[in-house]
């Protein structure tokens, strides 16, 4: 159970951050940048819900979850597997986490038509906002990627198929708000020429 009775512990204030094993890293290192975005990714969704409460209780109750499984992935990420005793069992994503987002995607893609053309980032409030979210998620992707390419970085490998099928999801999602897809806005190659 996580008790937060003080808010600032000042031991960040020159510069570092403590991982979940304990060893304090700078606040601009790759890992906290990973689980930062990670972070960043939730709240971006957090605004996306302000559209889909109401309109959309079927997805809000599917991103509700996913803000959850976000926690679970900053948690992951902060605490790198180095093969040393913790004394707790670190929280990891796991890969029942990745299939139900697989069965989400699926869920809302049924009802959309196949793309023939790209979309543009726009359409309803909603459909803004998980467009915005999912570009966050794939920044967040390829910085874990990249912690996962340093040998000395180990990554739980569902944490990265998990922000793989996230950012699916929210494009997904984002198409699905706007009228299942029939108002999504698409691109036309060289229109501005």
């Amino acid at each position: 159970m996580v008790i937060l009775n003080i808010i600032y512990t000042k031991t960040g204030d020159k510069g570092t951050t403590a991982l979940g094993n304990g060893e304090r890293r700078a606040k601009f290192d790759l890992r906290v940048t990973a689980y930062g975005t990670v972070d960043e990714t939730n709240a971006a969704i957090g605004v996306a819900r302000l559209h889909t409460q109401d309109a959309f209780l079927e997805l809000d109750g599917m991103l509700n979850r996913i803000q959850n499984d976000c926690f679970d992935l900053g948690a992951d990420l902060a605490t790198p597997d180095k093969g040393e005793d913790l004394g707790y069992e670190p929280l990891r994503i796991i890969e029942s986490q990745v299939q139900r987002l697989e069965g989400d995607i699926d869920a809302l893609n049924a009802d959309l038509q196949p793309l023939r053309s790209f979309v543009l980032p726009a359409g309803c409030a909603a459909s803004a906002h998980l467009h915005m979210g999912r570009t966050i998620a794939r920044r967040a992707e390829r910085l874990t990627v990249e912690l996962d390419s340093h040998a000395d970085e180990p990554v739980n490998p569902f944490c990265i198929q998990y922000l793989n099928r996230l950012s699916d999801f929210l494009f997904v999602a984002a198409r699905w708000v706007n009228d299942k897809g029939n108002a999504d806005v698409l691109w036309i190659p060289g229109k501005n020429r």
